[in-house]
């Protein structure tokens, strides 16, 4: 019973269980200490400010892809994306989607199944930019510099993502043929007592999908999902000028595509493990093993710590509490 209630947490510290062995493979802690001991961390400050520009880019995306279901203010949005990160970072399962999309609601009357639908909408372009990222990388590095474990996840992100976005495209132009698809699923598979709920939730969801229908809107999206992950790679940049070593920037945006793709699995809170693959990419890039993990834990630190305290802070102040979220339905 524990197993089959809690099974996406026990799968997701497998996952990381597995990933911190291939990271922790012939690594010298005391030379790793060392590094970070001679590190100059005030790097980091220009870093975390990129970061936040970034961050604050991410916004106007989800503002721009909300704007048909409702204008909503960037200022009041930004605290709701910074929850999300919180979510993300301290509770199982990539929750903080779900999170951010109940505050919403809560918030601004936006039904939860149509925010989810831009959210994942988000999070599928996010997943073409980090492809795009290392499909542009690898004529100037080399594929062999994609450890080969890491090959197989970026062929399977790639099928995943592009079928994705041929999926919802199809279900945006072609509403009348998928709501029949799930009517006929729905019919077959939802018991009759949660079927109205089910119905509702697909409706509003499809709504969420109405920004897909124009090209503009798409191109848009596309290219604010490009300058969102260029911001953060130069964080990736100023970090890595706190320590010893020096990799061309198109080096940093290949080991951000695979880094970014690995942490798309299901994985422990904050994707311990799953990060710390760039370690090996940048030890495939040339670089000392122990400096390149030193480098890439600080780097996770700076990402983790800021917008988990500042999300923390907004979660805190709106008063949500995690309870709310079991409480309550999706759906009302």
């Amino acid at each position: 019973m524990f197993f089959r209630k809690n099974w996406k947490i026990i799968f997701g510290i497998i996952v990381s269980a597995f990933f911190i062995w291939l990271a922790l493979r012939g690594l010298e802690l005391e030379r790793v200490a060392a590094y970070l001991r001679e590190a100059d961390y005030r790097w980091i400050i220009p870093g975390i400010l990129v970061y936040f520009v970034a961050v604050w880019a991410r916004t106007w995306r989800w503002h721009y892809l909300l704007r048909p279901l409702k204008p909503v203010p960037l200022g009041q949005l930004f605290p709701i994306v910074c929850i999300g990160y919180f979510g993300n970072n301290v509770y199982p399962a990539r929750a903080g989607e779900v999170i951010r999309a109940f505050v919403l609601r809560r918030n601004e009357g936006i039904s939860v199944s149509a925010s989810l639908a831009t959210i994942i909408i988000e999070r599928v372009f996010d997943g073409l930019v980090m492809l795009v990222f290392v499909f542009f990388a690898l004529p100037f590095v080399g594929a062999d510099h994609i450890p080969p474990i890491y090959r197989t996840t970026v062929i399977i992100a790639s099928v995943f993502f592009f079928t994705a976005l041929l999926f919802f495209f199809w279900m945006a132009f072609d509403q009348a043929r998928a709501t029949r698809v799930y009517r006929y699923f729905s019919g077959r598979i939802v018991p009759v007592r949660f079927r109205p709920a089910a119905d509702s939730f697909f409706d509003r969801f499809m709504g969420g999908l109405h920004f897909l229908r124009s090209g503009r809107d798409v191109l848009m999206v596309f290219v604010t999902s490009i300058v969102i992950w260029l911001l953060e790679t130069v964080k990736y940049w100023f970090v890595m000028h706190a320590f010893t070593f020096s990799v061309g920037f198109i080096g940093l945006m290949l080991m951000n595509g695979v880094v970014n793709l690995t942490t798309t699995l299901p994985s422990a809170p904050g994707y311990i493990g799953t990060f710390e693959v760039g370690a090996r990419v940048l030890e495939a890039l040339g670089i000392n093993y122990d400096l390149a993990f030193g480098y890439t834990i600080v780097l996770h630190a700076a990402l983790w710590f800021p917008i988990t305290i500042l999300g923390g802070y907004y979660m805190w102040r709106q008063g949500i509490k995690w309870r709310d979220f079991e409480r309550r339905s999706l759906e009302k």
